[in-house]
């Protein structure tokens, strides 16, 4: 670990990412692993004038342990101090990071039934605090830390001093901290990113069309009111932030029941310590009717059967292929940098903010503008180097978007 390359890291993910306000409180996410990095973070944050910084860790290797050993009625409940934790420093205007870094094969040999009920458990208990931030009532910012396990699953011909320092080096080239001033190079790539989303905008799409060699036929129409956003994103009270680093997509929501056709999955999905590989999903008027996949089934099964929302899709992204982590060449197997190397869709809930005026509709006016509601939102990677994508403007024109796997516009 280089400590200045990393004191710059987490300087942009407080300033830039979170935009840490003096006398704000600061609640990370963490990976026991990554204890040595999370406390940098949480000294800068004193430093930027944070009143306090509050850590929730995670141990991955006790949680394999609990879900193999512990009685399966133990994964239907969720605590309630740790609801009200969230829920309390919410209610603060606390920033919330989550440190995305996790063993992508650690689970594979952990019955997904019971994985799944916890997780429905923690997304029943914390659903006002999962919607407050998808509707960007707080900030929020996810990242990612290399862990040892990790490091040897995306480089296994390497030592693991050696895999670990070389996801390091990734890392830090991705989220432009490799450059002589990040903050400034963030300042530049959310100007280009807000560019094509303006353009997009401009467009009031109808529907799009994917196609691509490796099966997938694809239309998604959209509704009347969708926004595009990529890049920054605003709080209320006009709080600048980015949910991501990295970042390389712009997104939206697609028509909840508007969605007809088969997409094939281009990269693994980690799911919760299983992966999901060469998977396919097949709908009609929005819902997933048929699916497979070569690896991960039940794991994808379980995704999709969380409830009636999982069976629809949530957010529509599109990421050129010739991008920073794309061309990196590397496999990340962690959704938050294989997502921004790839157009993906996800599974389930849908990000209120992608439609006017959203904060103004209740749960029925949502739906009935095409909103999706669900328990889960996954992210999955579709993008090819031969994705061809148009779309139907509101002139009931013809345009093409991606050819070749980028952005034409």
């Amino acid at each position: 670990m280089n400590i200045n390359m990393l004191e710059k890291y987490a300087d942009l993910i407080l300033r830039t990412g979170l935009n840490l306000r003096k006398n704000q409180i600061l609640l990370i996410n963490s990976p026991v692993e990554c204890a040595p990095v999370t406390h940098v973070i949480a000294e800068t944050a004193y430093r930027l004038g944070a009143k306090d910084v509050v850590i929730v860790w995670k141990d991955e290797l006790f949680s394999k342990i609990r879900f193999t050993y512990a009685p399966e009625d133990v994964f239907d409940e969720f605590p309630d101090w740790q609801k009200e934790m969230y829920m309390s420093y919410l209610r603060q205007g606390a920033a919330f990071l989550s440190i995305a870094a996790n063993d992508p094969e650690l689970m594979k040999d952990v019955d997904p039934v019971r994985m799944m009920k916890a997780q429905t458990a923690s997304s029943t208990a914390l659903k006002e605090y999962r919607e407050s931030l998808m509707s960007n009532q707080n900030v929020w910012c996810v990242i990612s830390v290399p862990t040892a396990s990790w490091a040897k699953k995306v480089f296994p011909e390497l030592e693991e001093a050696k895999a670990v320092e070389k996801l390091w080096e990734a890392i830090f080239k991705t989220v432009r901290v490799d450059q002589a001033d990040p903050i400034e190079a963030w300042k530049n790539h959310k100007f280009n990113l807000k560019q094509r989303m303006n353009y997009l905008n401009a467009q009031g799409f109808k529907s799009l069309h994917y196609r691509n060699s490796l099966g997938t036929d694809l239309t998604i129409e959209l509704p009347e009111a969708h926004l595009w956003l990529g890049g920054s994103e605003f709080t209320p009270d006009k709080t600048e932030f980015i949910a991501n680093i990295p970042t390389e997509e712009i997104f939206t929501l697609p028509k909840k029941t508007g969605v007809n056709g088969k997409v094939v999955s281009s990269r693994p999905l980690n799911y919760n310590g299983h992966l999901i590989d060469n998977f396919s999903l097949t709908f009609k008027e929005g819902r997933i009717i048929e699916f497979s996949a070569e690896k991960g089934y039940e794991s994808l099964k379980s995704i999709i059967e969380t409830d009636d929302g999982s069976h629809y899709l949530g957010e529509v992204a599109l990421v050129p292929y010739d991008s920073p982590i794309s061309n990196s060449k590397i496999l990340f197997y962690n959704t938050l940098f294989d997502e921004n190397a790839s157009c993906h869709l996800a599974i389930g809930k849908a990000y209120p903010v992608c439609l006017k005026n959203s904060g103004s509709l209740n749960i029925e006016e949502l739906e009935a503008a095409g909103v999706n509601d669900s328990l889960l939102h996954e992210d999955f990677m579709i993008g090819t180097a031969d994705l061809e994508i148009s779309g139907i403007n509101k002139f009931d024109q013809i345009v093409s978007i991606f050819k070749q796997g980028n952005f034409v516009i």
